[in-house]
């Protein structure tokens, strides 16, 4: 079932850069000592860390005194890195659930405490050490001012369509979300996407390698659109709803003709300065009225299943059709087992 192109304005990704740097290259020197009035949590910059803010953050700290900090993703090598040196300055992961997965297998990820969350309430089951706490549907968009209906790629395969579609193209240069995006635009029946053809991904991608323009910051892919420098972009969809709200700059439109999506995880790093305070927040974040406020804003799907029916009918409009046959969940399970390998073949890619 195909929902229309909606217009709008503004959220995963995700931050990958090559090799492990020292952690304190990432946020300086460590603590002194951990702070037992404050929790320091991984955030994507933009109108999505202002939501989270505005809608989860402040009120935790008015209800518990605790201080939330928000930092810069760092990408799991940097985490690694903190991990290996004992230099762990953060205390909560957010990110892809993908990230998670690897994550979890590469031993960062501290026990959660699962008695202090609602279980029955969570649509998708969480693990001993990450939560899933919302669902991101990602896709294609553009500025329809300058490109109306027949003039813009709606699924992948236009997307990658240069003839059709001439134009510079956005990706975020990190490999899950993008191979899959190469591996659709080829051809392959979502059903028949795992385990990923590889070289078949990279051969694509290779189609439109010199229309790429490699967002380096997730807020990067809505204003590389809204100042022209690229045509189209691969997106959240939270990112193009808040171009549509006031404040939100150039208007975007988005796609739901054919979304990736993803799961995004919580998760308390090993070694976490704060890991009480962690536990706290995290449960704080998947209260049912705590994920409708967040998500009035975002316009992503909650996973509390109470939350979906606090959030507004406008709220609601920005969520994805799941029963679309052209939609493709990524696999956290294949980038766990698979993403040390992957990622530096397609850093290198990029590069060459």
């Amino acid at each position: 079932m195909k929902k229309s192109d909606f217009t709008a304005s503004r959220r995963s990704f995700l931050a990958g850069t090559a090799g492990a740097l020292m952690a304190s290259a990432v946020l300086g020197p460590a603590r002194a000592a951990a702070k037992s009035d404050t929790v320091t949590i991984i955030n994507y910059g933009g109108s999505y860390q202002d939501a989270t803010v505005k809608a989860v953050f402040e009120p935790f700290t008015k209800e518990t005194g605790i201080k939330v900090e928000n930092v810069p993703v760092p990408g799991l090598d940097k985490i690694k890195a903190m991990e290996l040196t004992g230099n762990v300055e953060i205390d909560i992961f957010i990110g892809p659930g993908t990230w998670a997965a690897s994550g979890s297998k590469q031993g960062f990820w501290e026990k959660l405490d699962l008695s202090m969350l609602d279980l029955k309430d969570l649509a998708i089951q969480p693990t001993n050490e990450d939560v899933t706490y919302e669902v991101v549907t990602m896709g294609i968009a553009w500025d329809p001012k300058k490109f109306g209906p027949g003039k813009h790629p709606s699924d992948f395969v236009e997307y990658f369509d240069l003839k059709k579609f001439p134009g510079r193209r956005c990706f975020r240069p990190v490999p899950d979300q993008t191979l899959e995006a190469a591996l659709l635009a080829d051809g392959v029946a979502p059903k028949d996407l795992y385990p990923l053809d590889l070289d078949r991904a990279f051969k694509s991608l290779n189609r439109i390698k010199s229309s790429i323009v490699w967002a380096q910051t997730v807020p990067q892919t809505i204003f590389l659109v809204q100042r022209g420098e690229v045509d189209f972009t691969y997106t959240s969809v939270n990112r193009i709803k808040a171009t549509n709200d006031e404040g939100g700059g150039v208007p975007l439109a988005f796609s739901f003709d054919q979304n990736l999506i993803i799961t995004d995880s919580l998760g308390i790093l090993k070694g976490a300065p704060n890991k009480e305070n962690a536990m706290k927040l995290i449960a704080y974040i998947l209260r049912p009225e705590v994920q409708a406020r967040l998500y009035d804003l975002l316009g992503l799907l909650p996973a509390s299943t109470k939350a979906k029916a606090l959030m507004s009918e406008a709220a609601r409009k920005w969520l994805p059709d799941l029963s679309n046959p052209k939609n493709v969940t990524i696999s956290s399970e294949y980038w766990a087992n698979n993403f040390e390998k992957v990622n530096p073949r397609f850093l290198e890619w990029i590069q060459s």
